[in-house]
């Protein structure tokens, strides 16, 4: 998989995942390309969780400095 210039955000992320996952759905893809989808699927998600992550602790940080 070549690695992309720009990264993509959260909700191009997402519909990315929700593309992959009509692809599965459909009855006539074959097993290798079903696994083949899930795997690209996986790896949006950890990218997913990554930017979530990233976002959750910005705003613990800025929690942090207006406690008094």
């Amino acid at each position: 998989m070549q690695e992309e210039a720009q990264e993509k955000t959260l909700e191009e992320l997402l519909g990315e995942i929700e593309d992959i996952v009509g692809q599965i759905q459909q009855n006539d893809i074959s097993l290798e390309a079903s696994f083949t989808l899930y795997q690209q699927g996986v790896e949006k998600l950890k990218q997913c969780n990554e930017k979530i992550d990233a976002v959750e602790k910005k705003l613990l940080l800025m929690n942090q400095k207006e406690q008094p």
